[in-house]
Order: C-alpha cells, then structure tokens, then sequence
C-alpha cells in the first residue's frame, strides 16, 4: 500500500508526518489515538551497544527540535516511551518497522542498521512543515532499501576538507539513509592519507606551491595549499562512520591522476620529472611508469598501510584518465608490453591492455588480501577481470555494457549524479563559479538505474547508485553544502525508495519538509533547486 493521509484528529494539534524523504514501501493508518510527545518519558532499548548508541542519537535528535534531555534506559519499556529492539522475524537486513500506539512507539528491524534507518525516518516525521509535532498518529510504517549500495563521494583531493567537515558530511548521509562514503584521497593537485612508508606523499605531495584562478586561466594564488588526514584521524572517521552504519571506501586513484606522488617520488614515472603538486585542473601525461617493478612495490605498500586504516571490503584504485603518452615511448614500458605478450586489437592499443595488465596486478594483490578492487568505467577499455565492480561515470551506457559481461555495477554518470556541476538555470543572478554543466534537482530525481532494456541477469549486477562532489572549484564548507543540497535528498529517494512510487512534484513537497531539518543543523543548501531554464 502506498501512504496513506492521515486526517488530524485534533486540529490544534502538529501530527508527525511519514511522508519523508525517501519515501517508505508502506505506511498503514491504524485504530486508535496518537501517541503524545508532551508524555514521552524515554528512549527504551533492548539489546547491546549498538541498539544503545541508536537509541543515544534518536535522544539527540529529539533534544534538537524540542529542546527536551530524554532519558535513555535498557530498562522494559512502559508507557510513555520510544522503544527500540531488534526483531528476528524480520526478513529485509536493513529494513524496519515503526509501529505507533498511544502508550508507546516501537522501531524494530532484523538489524541495528536497520532500527538506525527507522530512526532517522522518525526523526523526519517528528518536524513538520510548521515545526515540532505534539504527536505521532497511529501507523505502522513497513520499509527496506532498494539498492545495497548508496554511496555519495568527496573529493579533498582538490580542495582539503578537514575532520570536522568530513563528520559533519557523514551525518547529512545518514540523514539520508546513504550507506556508503566514497573517500577521494588522493589526486594529482595534492596526496590526503598518511602513508608511514612513504613519508614524502605527505610532507610533499600534500602541499602545492600555487593554484591556478578560475578555469585554467593561467594566473596562479601563490600560496602553499593542503592538508591530509593522519592515521589517528582516519581511524577517528572511520569509526565515526561505522556509528551510523556507513561504509568508508578509500580511493586511491591510479595509474594516471598520480602527479601529487610523483612530485614526492619521482622515480616512480616515465621520465623521472621533475614534477611538481599540480596547480591546475584536468588531466595530465605524467602517470606511474608500468614497466617499473617498484611502481609495483609502492602501490602495494600503500594499499597494506590503507587496508590497516579501511576495513572496508572494496578498494578503489581508480582507473580514469590514464593517457598512454608516456607509456608509448617508455622503454620500460614498451618492454614490459613485450615480456608480458601484451598486443592491442582493432579498439585498443597496446598500451591500452597495458593498463589492463596493471590494474589486473593490483587487484590480485587486492584479492590476495581478502579484498574487493572497484574502479572506473575505463577500465571496460583495459580488458579487466569481471570481479571488478565497474563504476559508470562516463554515462549509462559503460555500466548496461559491464553489467551485461558480469561485472558489478554502480551507477555514477555524469549527466545525473555529478553534484560539482551547476543545479540553478545559467543566467540564474548568484550563481558561483564552478566547473559547468547542470544537473537540476528534476534530472537527478529522474534516473532510471535499471532501464526495461536490461536482461533480468544485468539487473542482478546493478547494486546500487552513487553522486560524486569534486572540488576543483568548491573550495569551502558552506560550498560543499550548498552543492550537494538538496540534491541528496533526491538521490536518496533514488537509492532506497521503490520506482513505483517515484513523483517529482510529491517529492518536491516532502523535499521542502526535510529542509527544515538542513535548517536546524546550520546546513547550507540551494534555495532555488525547484528552478528551470
């Protein structure tokens, strides 16, 4: 059953409301009165650590819109209370249940995630348009995500996001069910992780010396630029992540975006440099040599290091924006294309397969680890193995392709899900500058990641969907903010709510609602995303 309305009972009254963002299966009016907020007393869990840290942040997010100190308690559940416990009779992992009398409300799921999820849902209902609700109506709310994987990304490669952001972030995912943090450490304008065996990738590959103004104008801020995330640090954001249920995954983009690490190890590339922390936008030549056994050994030492940091069972190591100039006239690496047997076909060169050939490499030692290597959609072109999830940024069509040949697949293309692009009309008055495009609110809420054009065994590899904010141009807090918001809010709906139930102009009314929760917590967003060209 959809949602249903549910007439108010007493008019004076602020009913708590389920029709959020995203959009739950199922919400069943029920027999008789509300729940009142005025008589809560406590948050009652059963259970252990987990159920008591969910039960903790529903606690917080009440004081938050009321102003109220609710007691937490493992104490049995009276009258009065918000209960949270898991139940065994559920089938979906990451599904819950709210159930509304007038004695008591009960979020329950197979899982902690899953009562987390049912928690943040509540959170949602409880501020209405018009502020705190008074009270809760009697309903039984049934829901479960759609795809495993909802991810959303941050570059601080190109500008440095801090620790404190980088929580802050996490919380606007939970706030929206999303799953997975897609960490952008390193690229060519600057190295962000602690890597103890190489001590240069920080001490020189985190800083450059300038930045170029605007879009590769050719005038430069010469000021030292950077940052990175110590080991401690990490560990602090990962566990922070794990809190409220989100998965970190690393990247470590190679063998091309790799300019920051030369500039600390030069021997590592073709020429052997000099190079320098990139100051500009774009891609660029230099890249790892292939035909150099200590590339090898370096990429292997930095994976052990970040495998220590990262329990995550994927890895990203990247694959885009490779160019093969360098390889072409390597020696080392024209010799390795010889030694390995290594040809190029009508499609692909070479040097094409001999990135192949790396990434290959790469995740084997993965594997050899227990680990799973995800990587962009050129590496389709490089003849990789299927056991690659294959993330499809440069459109659809490169993840119905690999889905098609057994890769996983994660949903990424540019045209929907690239938060860095504009999402206000062209000669909108205030418009920032950023890198171009526009993404609209309405185009991201309009993605069909599973087109009927899909054979049902294609499907099974699509496992999820994710937006990516880079940074060339977003260079603040409040600007990372504004970018992704309220555009995350339809991308959620996207990843956890069920096609059936998708309605933009709905939608945009729910969207409305869950602003004011941004607003509560001091986040920026664009005010003017319902706006059209």
């Amino acid at each position: 059953m959809a949602l249903v309305a549910i007439p108010c009972l007493v008019s004076a009254q602020r009913q708590a409301d389920f029709n959020v963002v995203p959009l739950p299966q199922e919400c069943v009016a029920q027999k008789g009165k509300p729940f009142q907020m005025e008589g809560l007393s406590a948050v009652c869990y059963e259970g252990g650590v987990e159920m008591q840290r969910n039960a903790q942040f529903l606690a917080q997010y009440l004081k938050k819109i009321t102003g109220r100190d609710v007691t937490v308690t493992d104490q049995k559940a009276k009258t009065g209370c918000i209960v949270l416990r898991l139940n065994p009779k559920m089938t979906q992992p990451e599904g819950y249940r709210i159930s509304v009398t007038e004695k008591k409300v009960t979020v329950e799921g197979l899982q902690p995630n899953g009562v987390f999820y049912g928690v943040q849902t509540l959170r949602k209902a409880l501020l209405t348009s018009d502020g705190e609700a008074d009270e809760i109506p009697a309903v039984v709310v049934t829901d479960a995500p759609r795809f495993r994987y909802r991810g959303m990304h941050l570059d601080v490669s190109r500008h440095f996001f801090g620790v404190d952001f980088v929580k802050q972030y996490l919380d606007m995912l939970a706030l929206h069910h999303i799953n997975v943090f897609h960490f952008h450490l390193s690229d060519d304008q600057g190295w962000r992780v602690q890597i103890d065996r190489y001590p240069k990738l920080t001490s020189v590959g985190a800083f450059r010396a300038r930045t170029v103004v605007g879009r590769n104008t050719g005038l430069y801020h010469y000021e030292r630029y950077g940052g990175f995330f110590t080991k401690a640090q990490i560990r602090d954001i990962v566990a922070y992540a794990a809190e409220r249920y989100i998965t970190v995954i690393p990247e470590i983009d190679m063998p091309g975006h790799m300019e920051a690490a030369l500039a600390a190890y030069p021997q590592l590339g073709c020429t052997g440099g000099p190079y320098e922390v990139e100051p500009n936008w774009g891609v660029f030549d230099d890249i790892l040599c292939a035909g150099r056994e200590e590339t090898f050994r370096f990429v292997e030492g930095v994976l052990d290091e970040l495998m220590e940091l990262f329990p995550s069972e994927y890895i990203h190591i990247g694959g885009d924006e490779a160019p093969r100039t360098r390889w072409k006239v390597c020696e080392r690496c024209q010799r390795r294309i010889a030694e390995e047997g290594i040809s190029g076909d009508a499609k692909h060169s070479k040097e094409d397969r001999l990135q192949g050939y790396f990434m290959k490499r790469v995740e084997k030692y993965l594997n050899s680890k227990g680990r799973k290597a995800i990587g962009w959609d050129e590496l389709l072109d490089c003849d990789v193995n299927p056991s690659t999830t294959i993330m499809s940024w440069r459109g659809q069509e490169g993840g119905l392709a690999a889905s098609e040949k057994g890769h996983d697949v994660i949903m990424v293309p540019t045209a929907w899900f690239y938060f860095d692009y504009y999402q206000t009309p062209e000669d909108y008055w205030h418009k920032p500058l950023l890198i171009g495009g526009y993404v609209p609110l309405e185009k991201v809420y309009s993605f069909d990641p599973l087109p009927p054009s899909m054979t049902e065994a294609a499907r099974q590899h699509v496992i999820g969907v994710q937006a990516n904010l880079w940074t060339e141009y977003v260079y603040t807090n409040e600007f990372a903010e504004y970018q992704v918001l309220p555009r995350m809010g339809a991308l959620s709906e996207l990843q956890w709510s069920q096609p059936e139930k998708k309605d933009y102009e709905n939608y945009k009314q729910r969207q409305l609602r869950l602003n004011k929760w941004y607003e509560a917590c001091e986040w920026k967003y664009c005010p003017v995303a319902w706006e059209k060209k």
